[in-house]
Protein backbone atom coordinates (compact mmCIF):
# COMPACT_ATOMS: atom_id res chain seq x y z
CA UNK A 1 0.00 0.00 0.00
CA UNK A 2 1.50 3.26 -1.23
CA UNK A 3 1.80 6.60 1.03
CA UNK A 4 -0.61 8.60 -1.43
CA UNK A 5 -3.08 5.68 -0.53
CA UNK A 6 -3.38 5.91 3.24
CA UNK A 7 -3.08 9.77 3.47
CA UNK A 8 -6.72 9.03 1.10
CA UNK A 9 -8.16 6.68 3.96
CA UNK A 10 -7.09 8.57 7.15
CA UNK A 11 -9.89 6.98 8.88
CA UNK A 12 -7.70 3.78 9.06
CA UNK A 13 -5.53 3.47 11.37
CA UNK A 14 -2.24 1.65 9.96
CA UNK A 15 -1.90 -0.81 12.41
CA UNK A 16 -5.00 -2.47 11.33
CA UNK A 17 -3.82 -2.42 8.08
CA UNK A 18 -0.88 -4.32 9.50
CA UNK A 19 -1.59 -5.52 13.23
CA UNK A 20 -2.82 -9.24 11.87
CA UNK A 21 -0.06 -10.36 9.96
CA UNK A 22 2.69 -11.54 12.70
CA UNK A 23 6.29 -10.52 11.94
CA UNK A 24 8.10 -14.02 10.41
CA UNK A 25 11.18 -15.11 12.72
CA UNK A 26 14.28 -14.54 10.84
CA UNK A 27 17.77 -14.62 11.64
CA UNK A 28 19.54 -11.71 9.82
CA UNK A 29 22.27 -11.78 11.66
CA UNK A 30 25.83 -11.54 9.34
CA UNK A 31 27.82 -14.68 8.75
CA UNK A 32 31.31 -14.98 7.40
CA UNK A 33 32.25 -18.24 4.98
CA UNK A 34 33.59 -22.02 6.23
CA UNK A 35 36.03 -23.38 4.76
CA UNK A 36 35.31 -26.10 2.01
CA UNK A 37 38.82 -26.79 0.63
CA UNK A 38 42.38 -25.54 0.92
CA UNK A 39 45.66 -26.55 -1.09
CA UNK A 40 48.43 -25.39 -2.15
CA UNK A 41 47.30 -23.46 -4.79
CA UNK A 42 44.31 -22.26 -3.16
CA UNK A 43 40.98 -22.21 -1.42
CA UNK A 44 37.11 -22.19 -1.78
CA UNK A 45 34.79 -21.32 0.94
CA UNK A 46 30.91 -21.22 1.25
CA UNK A 47 27.68 -20.60 3.33
CA UNK A 48 26.15 -23.64 4.70
CA UNK A 49 22.30 -23.00 4.29
CA UNK A 50 22.13 -25.65 7.08
CA UNK A 51 24.13 -22.54 8.97
CA UNK A 52 22.01 -19.86 7.30
CA UNK A 53 18.60 -21.22 6.70
CA UNK A 54 17.50 -17.80 5.36
CA UNK A 55 19.78 -18.87 2.41
CA UNK A 56 17.46 -21.92 1.75
CA UNK A 57 14.43 -20.01 2.32
CA UNK A 58 15.42 -17.12 -0.20
CA UNK A 59 17.01 -18.70 -2.82
CA UNK A 60 20.30 -17.44 -3.12
CA UNK A 61 24.17 -18.63 -2.10
CA UNK A 62 27.21 -17.64 -1.97
CA UNK A 63 31.24 -18.61 -2.22
CA UNK A 64 34.84 -17.33 -2.20
CA UNK A 65 37.46 -18.42 -4.15
CA UNK A 66 40.97 -17.78 -3.32
CA UNK A 67 43.70 -18.30 -5.65
CA UNK A 68 47.32 -17.91 -4.98
CA UNK A 69 49.95 -17.22 -7.78
CA UNK A 70 49.78 -20.23 -10.09
CA UNK A 71 46.78 -21.03 -8.40
CA UNK A 72 44.13 -22.87 -10.98
CA UNK A 73 40.48 -24.16 -10.20
CA UNK A 74 39.82 -27.09 -12.06
CA UNK A 75 37.33 -27.33 -14.38
CA UNK A 76 33.82 -27.52 -13.76
CA UNK A 77 30.26 -26.13 -13.92
CA UNK A 78 27.91 -25.53 -10.97
CA UNK A 79 23.73 -26.48 -10.83
CA UNK A 80 23.12 -22.17 -10.57
CA UNK A 81 23.67 -19.08 -12.18
CA UNK A 82 25.54 -16.80 -10.57
CA UNK A 83 28.04 -13.53 -10.69
CA UNK A 84 31.96 -13.06 -9.80
CA UNK A 85 33.35 -9.84 -8.55
CA UNK A 86 36.72 -9.63 -8.46
CA UNK A 87 38.02 -8.56 -4.84
CA UNK A 88 42.04 -8.61 -5.20
CA UNK A 89 43.91 -9.48 -7.68
CA UNK A 90 45.03 -7.83 -11.45
CA UNK A 91 46.35 -10.88 -13.06
CA UNK A 92 42.88 -13.58 -13.44
CA UNK A 93 42.52 -15.15 -16.27
CA UNK A 94 38.99 -17.78 -16.39
CA UNK A 95 38.19 -19.97 -19.47
CA UNK A 96 34.30 -20.74 -20.43
CA UNK A 97 32.31 -22.26 -22.45
CA UNK A 98 28.63 -20.73 -22.34
CA UNK A 99 25.56 -23.42 -22.61
CA UNK A 100 24.96 -23.95 -25.66
CA UNK A 101 28.50 -23.85 -27.28
CA UNK A 102 31.28 -25.84 -28.10
CA UNK A 103 33.94 -23.09 -28.30
CA UNK A 104 35.87 -21.97 -25.11
CA UNK A 105 35.95 -18.58 -24.35
CA UNK A 106 38.91 -16.61 -21.94
CA UNK A 107 39.16 -13.32 -20.36
CA UNK A 108 41.12 -11.17 -18.35
CA UNK A 109 40.32 -10.39 -14.93
CA UNK A 110 41.23 -7.84 -12.48
CA UNK A 111 40.29 -5.77 -9.02
CA UNK A 112 36.28 -4.54 -9.73
CA UNK A 113 35.65 -6.79 -12.31
CA UNK A 114 31.95 -8.75 -12.21
CA UNK A 115 31.79 -11.42 -14.90
CA UNK A 116 28.14 -13.49 -14.79
CA UNK A 117 28.04 -17.51 -14.83
CA UNK A 118 24.91 -18.53 -16.46
CA UNK A 119 23.99 -22.32 -15.14
CA UNK A 120 25.45 -25.14 -17.28
CA UNK A 121 28.41 -23.18 -18.15
CA UNK A 122 31.94 -24.89 -17.88
CA UNK A 123 34.65 -22.54 -16.56
CA UNK A 124 38.24 -22.90 -15.13
CA UNK A 125 39.82 -20.02 -13.37
CA UNK A 126 43.66 -19.03 -12.78
CA UNK A 127 45.80 -16.51 -11.13
CA UNK A 128 48.72 -15.68 -13.50
CA UNK A 129 49.71 -12.93 -10.81
CA UNK A 130 52.29 -12.68 -7.95
CA UNK A 131 49.20 -11.66 -5.19
CA UNK A 132 46.32 -13.89 -4.44
CA UNK A 133 43.50 -13.76 -6.63
CA UNK A 134 39.91 -12.99 -4.43
CA UNK A 135 36.51 -13.44 -6.15
CA UNK A 136 33.01 -13.46 -4.24
CA UNK A 137 30.40 -15.49 -6.13
CA UNK A 138 26.83 -14.44 -5.82
CA UNK A 139 23.60 -16.60 -6.95
CA UNK A 140 20.29 -17.77 -7.30
CA UNK A 141 19.42 -21.24 -6.55
CA UNK A 142 15.72 -22.16 -7.11
CA UNK A 143 17.41 -24.75 -9.83
CA UNK A 144 20.01 -26.10 -7.07
CA UNK A 145 20.31 -29.37 -5.56
CA UNK A 146 20.41 -28.08 -2.29
CA UNK A 147 18.52 -24.74 -1.97
CA UNK A 148 20.79 -21.98 -0.31
CA UNK A 149 23.94 -23.22 -1.47
CA UNK A 150 26.41 -23.82 -4.92
CA UNK A 151 27.35 -27.27 -6.41
CA UNK A 152 29.82 -28.13 -8.63
CA UNK A 153 30.86 -30.90 -10.77
CA UNK A 154 34.24 -31.67 -11.53
CA UNK A 155 35.43 -32.46 -15.04
CA UNK A 156 38.64 -33.64 -13.70
CA UNK A 157 40.80 -34.81 -10.85
CA UNK A 158 40.13 -37.15 -8.34
CA UNK A 159 36.11 -35.82 -7.69
CA UNK A 160 35.81 -35.69 -11.59
CA UNK A 161 32.54 -37.00 -13.16
CA UNK A 162 34.10 -38.74 -16.08
CA UNK A 163 36.39 -40.91 -13.64
CA UNK A 164 32.92 -42.15 -12.79
CA UNK A 165 32.28 -43.93 -15.69
CA UNK A 166 33.67 -47.73 -16.79
CA UNK A 167 36.69 -47.39 -18.82
CA UNK A 168 35.25 -48.85 -22.07
CA UNK A 169 32.08 -45.86 -21.97
CA UNK A 170 35.41 -43.28 -21.97
CA UNK A 171 37.31 -45.59 -24.25
CA UNK A 172 34.42 -45.68 -26.93
CA UNK A 173 33.24 -41.75 -26.84
CA UNK A 174 36.96 -40.29 -26.66
CA UNK A 175 38.24 -43.03 -29.15
CA UNK A 176 41.29 -44.09 -26.31
CA UNK A 177 42.90 -47.11 -25.58
CA UNK A 178 43.39 -48.50 -22.02
CA UNK A 179 46.59 -46.58 -21.98
CA UNK A 180 44.77 -43.44 -22.94
CA UNK A 181 41.75 -44.00 -20.70
CA UNK A 182 44.03 -44.52 -17.43
CA UNK A 183 45.75 -41.14 -18.19
CA UNK A 184 42.62 -38.85 -18.79
CA UNK A 185 41.32 -40.37 -15.61
CA UNK A 186 43.96 -40.31 -13.33
CA UNK A 187 46.93 -37.84 -14.70
CA UNK A 188 45.32 -35.10 -12.47
CA UNK A 189 45.33 -36.23 -9.13
CA UNK A 190 44.16 -32.84 -7.57
CA UNK A 191 40.86 -31.97 -6.09
CA UNK A 192 39.36 -28.62 -6.52
CA UNK A 193 42.37 -26.46 -6.89
CA UNK A 194 45.85 -27.67 -7.76
CA UNK A 195 49.62 -25.38 -8.56
CA UNK A 196 50.26 -25.30 -11.73
CA UNK A 197 53.93 -24.97 -12.87
CA UNK A 198 55.01 -22.19 -14.60
CA UNK A 199 55.92 -23.37 -17.59
CA UNK A 200 52.33 -24.77 -17.85
CA UNK A 201 51.04 -23.20 -20.94
CA UNK A 202 47.37 -21.88 -21.06
CA UNK A 203 45.27 -19.91 -23.36
CA UNK A 204 45.57 -16.25 -23.50
CA UNK A 205 42.76 -13.93 -22.83
CA UNK A 206 40.70 -12.96 -25.54
CA UNK A 207 40.44 -8.61 -25.37
CA UNK A 208 37.42 -7.91 -27.45
CA UNK A 209 35.77 -11.00 -25.89
CA UNK A 210 36.39 -9.99 -22.68
CA UNK A 211 34.86 -6.44 -22.98
CA UNK A 212 31.73 -8.27 -23.45
CA UNK A 213 31.77 -10.78 -21.19
CA UNK A 214 33.31 -8.72 -18.33
CA UNK A 215 31.98 -5.58 -16.50
CA UNK A 216 34.39 -3.28 -14.53
CA UNK A 217 31.82 -1.61 -12.07
CA UNK A 218 34.44 0.02 -9.68
CA UNK A 219 35.34 2.31 -12.30
CA UNK A 220 31.77 2.70 -14.00
CA UNK A 221 29.99 6.60 -13.32
CA UNK A 222 27.73 5.81 -10.86
CA UNK A 223 24.55 7.13 -10.58
CA UNK A 224 24.16 8.91 -7.63
CA UNK A 225 27.68 10.12 -5.92
CA UNK A 226 27.68 12.66 -3.03
CA UNK A 227 31.34 14.11 -2.55
CA UNK A 228 32.87 13.13 0.53
CA UNK A 229 29.98 10.37 1.00
CA UNK A 230 29.96 7.96 -1.31
CA UNK A 231 28.45 6.94 -4.64
CA UNK A 232 26.06 4.15 -5.50
CA UNK A 233 26.33 1.99 -8.79
CA UNK A 234 23.92 -0.34 -10.12
CA UNK A 235 24.21 -2.33 -12.69
CA UNK A 236 21.54 -4.20 -14.73
CA UNK A 237 20.95 -6.00 -18.64
CA UNK A 238 20.43 -2.46 -19.91
CA UNK A 239 24.39 -1.41 -19.39
CA UNK A 240 25.25 -5.23 -19.70
CA UNK A 241 23.65 -7.28 -21.65
CA UNK A 242 25.60 -10.44 -20.13
CA UNK A 243 24.27 -10.14 -17.13
CA UNK A 244 20.93 -10.57 -18.48
CA UNK A 245 21.53 -14.38 -19.08
CA UNK A 246 21.88 -15.01 -15.32
CA UNK A 247 18.47 -12.72 -14.41
CA UNK A 248 20.17 -11.21 -11.89
CA UNK A 249 21.38 -7.04 -11.40
CA UNK A 250 24.25 -6.16 -9.23
CA UNK A 251 24.60 -3.06 -7.00
CA UNK A 252 28.05 -2.08 -5.54
CA UNK A 253 28.10 0.81 -2.69
CA UNK A 254 31.04 2.65 -1.52
CA UNK A 255 30.71 4.44 1.58
CA UNK A 256 33.43 7.51 3.03
CA UNK A 257 34.07 7.08 6.56
CA UNK A 258 30.90 7.95 8.66
CA UNK A 259 28.64 8.23 5.76
CA UNK A 260 25.14 6.87 5.80
CA UNK A 261 23.58 5.49 2.56
CA UNK A 262 19.99 6.32 3.31
CA UNK A 263 16.95 3.81 4.33
CA UNK A 264 15.70 1.74 0.51
CA UNK A 265 14.01 -0.87 0.03
CA UNK A 266 13.52 -2.75 -3.90
CA UNK A 267 10.44 -1.78 -5.31
CA UNK A 268 10.56 -4.98 -7.34
CA UNK A 269 9.57 -8.13 -5.56
CA UNK A 270 12.82 -9.43 -4.67
CA UNK A 271 15.28 -10.50 -1.92
CA UNK A 272 18.94 -8.59 -1.89
CA UNK A 273 22.15 -10.74 -1.14
CA UNK A 274 25.02 -8.36 0.15
CA UNK A 275 28.45 -9.15 0.83
CA UNK A 276 30.76 -6.84 2.33
CA UNK A 277 33.72 -6.29 0.58
CA UNK A 278 35.57 -3.75 2.33
CA UNK A 279 35.73 -1.70 5.37
CA UNK A 280 33.47 -2.04 8.46
CA UNK A 281 30.79 -0.45 10.29
CA UNK A 282 26.85 -1.00 10.72
CA UNK A 283 23.83 -2.06 8.89
CA UNK A 284 20.33 -1.87 9.66
CA UNK A 285 17.52 -3.13 8.72
CA UNK A 286 13.31 -2.69 9.48
CA UNK A 287 10.50 -5.41 8.37
CA UNK A 288 7.34 -4.86 7.49
CA UNK A 289 5.93 -4.42 10.48
CA UNK A 290 8.19 -1.35 11.36
CA UNK A 291 9.74 -3.23 13.96
CA UNK A 292 13.96 -3.50 13.62
CA UNK A 293 15.08 -7.05 12.62
CA UNK A 294 18.80 -6.15 12.43
CA UNK A 295 20.94 -3.31 14.11
CA UNK A 296 24.61 -4.34 13.90
CA UNK A 297 28.14 -4.05 13.35
CA UNK A 298 29.85 -5.38 10.29
CA UNK A 299 32.72 -6.15 8.04
CA UNK A 300 34.40 -7.37 5.47
CA UNK A 301 33.90 -11.27 4.76
CA UNK A 302 30.30 -10.77 6.14
CA UNK A 303 27.34 -11.87 4.65
CA UNK A 304 23.73 -10.80 4.99
CA UNK A 305 20.23 -11.68 3.27
CA UNK A 306 17.44 -8.93 3.22
CA UNK A 307 14.14 -10.50 2.61
CA UNK A 308 11.99 -8.52 -0.13
CA UNK A 309 10.63 -5.06 1.03
CA UNK A 310 12.55 -4.98 4.16
CA UNK A 311 14.01 -1.64 4.37
CA UNK A 312 18.03 -1.48 4.49
CA UNK A 313 20.50 1.43 5.61
CA UNK A 314 24.03 1.40 6.21
CA UNK A 315 26.28 3.69 7.91
CA UNK A 316 30.33 3.18 7.28
CA UNK A 317 32.53 3.11 10.34
CA UNK A 318 35.90 4.68 10.84
CA UNK A 319 37.77 3.13 7.60
CA UNK A 320 35.09 3.09 5.40
CA UNK A 321 33.00 0.30 4.21
CA UNK A 322 32.03 -1.32 0.77
CA UNK A 323 29.46 -3.53 -0.34
CA UNK A 324 28.65 -6.15 -3.20
CA UNK A 325 24.98 -7.29 -3.81
CA UNK A 326 22.69 -9.00 -6.57
CA UNK A 327 18.99 -8.62 -6.61
CA UNK A 328 16.79 -11.37 -8.50
CA UNK A 329 15.58 -9.66 -11.27
CA UNK A 330 17.18 -7.68 -14.25
CA UNK A 331 15.19 -4.71 -14.37
CA UNK A 332 15.67 -3.13 -10.32
CA UNK A 333 14.25 0.03 -9.13
CA UNK A 334 14.79 1.22 -5.96
CA UNK A 335 12.94 3.41 -3.28
CA UNK A 336 14.32 5.67 -1.00
CA UNK A 337 12.42 6.80 2.01
CA UNK A 338 11.72 10.61 1.70
CA UNK A 339 11.34 11.21 5.72
CA UNK A 340 10.14 14.79 4.38
CA UNK A 341 7.58 13.68 2.59
CA UNK A 342 6.48 10.95 5.06
CA UNK A 343 6.36 13.81 8.00
CA UNK A 344 4.12 16.02 5.53
CA UNK A 345 1.69 12.96 4.51
CA UNK A 346 1.16 12.08 8.29
CA UNK A 347 1.13 15.74 9.64
CA UNK A 348 -2.29 16.28 6.69
CA UNK A 349 -3.49 12.80 7.97
CA UNK A 350 -3.70 13.58 11.50
CA UNK A 351 -5.48 16.96 11.00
Amino acid sequence: MSLSHIHQSPSIPFFQITGKIKPMELDLTPKTAEVLFEGDGGGYYTWWSSKVPLLAKTNVGAGRLVLQPQGFALPHYADISKVGYVLEGNDGVAGMALRNTREEVVVKLKKGDVIPVPIGSVSWWFNDGDSDLVIIFLGETSKALIPGEITYFFLTGLQGVIGGFSNELTSKIYGLDKDGVEKLIKSQSGVLIIKLDKTQPLPKPQTEITKKLVYNIDVADPENVVENAGLIKTLTEQEFPFIGDVGLSVIRVKLEPGAIKAPSYPINPTVRLIYIARGSGKIEIVDFSGKSALNTQVEAGHLLVVPQFFVVAQIAGEEGMESFSIVITTKVRWKDINLERLVTICATSIS
